[in-house]
């Protein structure tokens, strides 16, 4: 029994799965969403569905829109299976903050003739 060939481990086979970054409102995990596809039932069109996996974020180092890599992990948490492996390509980052945006339309209304805003509220 002990001249026996082991078995081979399992942790080569973990799934890996590409995706974009939803949120990353938590603290060291971020949704990421996969998009895939399936033949519709009845009328056998392409359908695409995407479906959301909470992955573990060691370093908070990704933002929403980025591009990962995700592997399959232990459980790590109720609903996190998946840990970041590589972030394979980073998404844009929004330059203007919503703070600013809206301090420049309220300057912009401010500066705008009172009968102007007048005329655009009757009709």
């Amino acid at each position: 029994m002990a001249d026996e060939p082991k078995m081979p481990s399992a942790r080569g086979t973990r799934k890996t799965r590409i995706g974009i970054v939803m949120s990353d409102k938590m603290d060291k995990t971020r949704v990421v969403g996969v998009e895939w596809s399936m033949p519709h039932w009845l009328y056998k069109r392409r359908v695409r569905r995407i479906t959301r996996f909470k992955a573990h974020d060691e370093l908070n180092a990704t933002t929403i829109g980025d591009r990962v890599l995700i592997s399959e992990t232990r459980p790590l948490s109720k609903d996190k299976r998946w840990r970041i492996v590589q972030v394979i390509e980073r998404g844009e980052a929004v330059a203007v903050k919503p703070e600013e945006v809206d301090a420049t339309l309220l300057q912009g209304l401010q500066a705008r003739p009172a009968a102007e805003t007048e005329e655009a509220q009757g009709s």
